[in-house]
């Protein structure tokens, strides 16, 4: 595409969460772009969120839609609806946002890249996590680390008790590793394509029809070049320690990143490497959106790279589901 849209870039936003309330705050504060438009879930705090942020409330997204002036849809709902809301926009002449992942299904995602591209539209699904410190710090290692033979990616969330909200939610927020898209993404850009998948999980229900109070997810990733990505993620009131770990193992080096500490090991020599902060990412994926829709400036991550991590997530799920190891490539 060759944008150099007009600004102010006029913007519906479809959400009122935390991604929703940072993607609005930075809006305030760069001329490129206003918010006109909110739709929420819930009436009376679409109703609070537009007036704090000058914008006209909606009560569903599909109303914010018809209104013809829009410009520029971020959506910053639940997982579930992504899709829908996305290709809608597409549909209606719109450029979109979509935080991750941009459908729960692979298929109805790649039906939407494929219609964006038709259209010669902007889709871009959010990638914070290749934009923060930990990931920087991942692949500036990685010559250093030298040929990967093995990689571990471990992230704990304890919540006690869990919420009642749509992050536990089987339906709204997807599969584990779907919906949390970007644990297996970090994986897929920096170390390349997957051969096959196989995968475990378990989830505690809650009383409530749909949700769960804990889920625990193991998948082992076997690289296109023999290597082996091991992905754990867990969230919930069966953890009691917080954790998020890498580590990569190399012909050369051994890289460990605990939390926002990294460490180089070989040898007998250990070296701590630079961890950018992980604050300001949101502001930092919007301003990127914008300089593309006002310069042509390339964003840091495709849809289709998106997308791929997303068939290698499903696939996770499809091994979960029914015990087998799963072809990707």
């Amino acid at each position: 595409m060759n944008l150099s849209m007009k600004t102010p870039i006029t913007v519906g936003l479809v959400g009122t969460g935390f991604a929703a309330k940072l993607r609005a705050d930075y809006l305030q504060q760069d001329d490129r772009a206003r918010l006109v438009a909110v739709a929420g879930h819930r009436a009376e705090k679409t109703r609070e969120f537009s007036q704090t942020y000058g914008a006209q409330a909606f009560d569903s997204w599909e109303t914010l839609l018809d209104r013809p002036d829009l410009d520029l849809i971020i959506i910053c709902t639940i997982n579930r609806d992504h899709g829908a809301i996305a290709r809608a926009a597409l549909e209606a002449g719109k450029q979109v946002i979509v935080e991750y992942p941009l459908a729960l299904d692979p298929g109805e995602a790649r039906a939407i890249v494929q219609l964006a591209r038709d259209r010669r539209q902007l889709l871009h699904v959010e990638h914070i996590e290749l934009l923060g410190g930990v990931h920087q710090a991942f692949k500036d290692a990685l010559e250093a680390v030298g040929r990967v033979f093995y990689a571990r990616y471990i992230t704990f969330s304890p919540k006690r008790p869990a919420p009642q909200k749509w992050t536990y939610h089987r339906d709204w927020f997807g599969f584990p590793l779907v919906g949390a898209l970007s644990r297996v993404h970090r994986i897929t850009d920096a170390l390349g394509r997957v051969a096959t998948v196989s995968g475990q999980s378990q989830f505690w229900d809650a009383s409530e029809p749909g949700f769960y109070t804990a889920c625990l997810c193991d998948a082992q990733l076997r690289l296109a070049d023999g290597a082996i990505a091991e992905i754990v993620y867990g969230k919930g009131d069966r953890f009691w320690k917080a954790e998020r770990k890498l580590e990569v193992y190399g012909s050369s080096a051994t890289l460990t990143i605990d939390g926002d500490t990294a460490l180089l090991v070989r040898d007998d020599q250990t070296t701590e490497l630079p961890v950018s902060s992980r604050r300001g990412l949101f502001a930092r994926d919007t301003a990127a959106v914008l300089d593309t829709l006002t310069t042509g400036k390339p964003l840091y991550v495709t849809p289709e790279q998106s997308l791929y991590s997303l068939q290698v997530a499903d696939a996770i799920r499809q091994s979960c589901d029914t015990g087998q190891t799963i072809l990707v490539d």
